[in-house]
């Protein structure tokens, strides 16, 4: 790969070719280890649980589905439309907890996404350090896929399909050879959605055990969300203006389609059908009621996933004065600039971090220490 393909400007992203295994044998390579990841990687200890012990968390919890509403009616984005005055009682919890099935379902596809890319970083990554906290972060994902699988079966029995315009944006950046499209669209775009949705559910669920799934989640998503950061504060300032703006253009592209496809109607046609509703009824209902107004009140709420996902691109320096206007038509950007670095999630991931090193008879900080920025430095 050019340079320009991979877009690297730091040795600690230094990358080979997918199948140039023998260059991963250069015996100079294992004495070049960056620094800049030892404190995310040896912070692992610090929040590690595992989904099946109960010790940590309790799948046995029980819900009744049918009767108990996951999140309020004000969570659903339909239920805020004419489609209220169209259900029953019983029906607006079918479509609430339903939606909340498709929510999980996608954001387990994401985490499946996760783990497969963070295990192709593994492959390509040169520095040792860059490639243990890829390794690190495999591990990481594959919990959050048994913890999710483990909710939705609990409470479903199985998860929906994933969505096309997901599964197109996982498949890319998990195929693509190039470190900046995987980083970018990863660790920056999935991850700051993700956070944001973790977020937002850990605040609205009525569901215990959804609420300590998200937070034992959130403690190792902010540690991803960090190694994407580190690559942006050290990569971003330095490329040249063609690179920069490619990088821009391609995660407000990855947005749009994101923002665009948020509510899904089509693809959840079959939850509709079941209420006696046509999904193409559901679409106009939805276009009526979010007026451009309505959706930036929306978008100011802090938990906002994409109202999160802009922030993450903002301080990461992949949103400057070409495409804030296409930003600015959902969320006040000037507000944005003003906020410090910190996101919705860290101060719960943090609440967690302490939690589980309580649990795991840890005494040390330094997970919280990295969390507050200390680690790209």
């Amino acid at each position: 790969m050019s340079t320009n393909e991979r877009m690297t400007t730091d040795s600690a992203y230094e990358a080979i070719a997918p199948d140039d295994f023998p260059a991963m044998m250069d015996v100079d390579r294992y004495g070049a280890r960056s620094t800049a990841f030892d404190k995310i990687i040896s912070a692992t200890h610090d929040h590690f649980w595992d989904p099946l012990d109960p010790k940590y968390i309790d799948f046995n919890s029980p819900w009744n589905i049918e009767r108990d509403l996951l999140v309020p009616t004000d969570f659903n984005m339909e239920l805020q439309t004419a489609v209220s005055d169209k259900l029953n009682t019983d029906q607006k919890i079918y479509l609430v907890n339903e939606a909340v099935r498709w929510n999980m379902s996608s954001i387990l596809h994401g985490e499946a996404g996760a783990l497969a890319l963070s295990a192709s970083l593994c492959h390509i990554l040169k520095d040792p350090g860059a490639q243990e906290y890829a390794a690190n972060q495999t591990r990481e994902e594959a919990r959050h896929v048994t913890g999710f699988a483990k909710y939705i079966q609990v409470r479903w029995g199985k998860p929906t399909a994933c969505g096309v315009v997901l599964q197109e944006i996982l498949t890319e950046i998990v195929a693509t050879p190039l470190v900046w499209k995987k980083l970018v669209g990863m660790q920056m775009v999935v991850e700051g959605l993700a956070m944001g949705a973790f977020a937002s559910f850990y605040a609205k669920t009525h569901d215990p055990l959804l609420r300590r799934l998200m937070q034992l989640v959130m403690t190792d998503e902010a540690f991803h969300h960090k190694f994407g950061k580190i690559w942006a504060d050290r990569t971003v300032p330095k490329l040249p203006p063609e690179e920069r703006d490619m990088i821009e253009d391609w995660a407000l592209e990855c947005f749009m389609k994101l923002l665009r496809n948020s509510t899904g109607p089509e693809q959840k046609k079959e939850i509709y059908e079941r209420i006696g509703l046509d999904w193409r009824w559901v679409q106009g209902a939805l276009a009526e009621a979010l007026a451009d107004k309505q959706m930036r009140a929306t978008m100011q709420e802090s938990t906002n996933i994409f109202r999160v996902l802009i922030k993450t691109l903002l301080k990461a320096g992949i949103i400057t004065r070409r495409t804030a206007p296409m930003y600015a038509a959902y969320v006040d950007m000037a507000e944005l600039h003003g906020e410090g670095d910190r996101m919705i999630g860290d101060d719960i991931a943090e609440e967690g971090i302490r939690y589980l090193q309580e649990l795991n008879g840890a005494g040390g900080s330094a997970a919280i220490y990295a969390l507050s920025g200390t680690a790209a430095e």
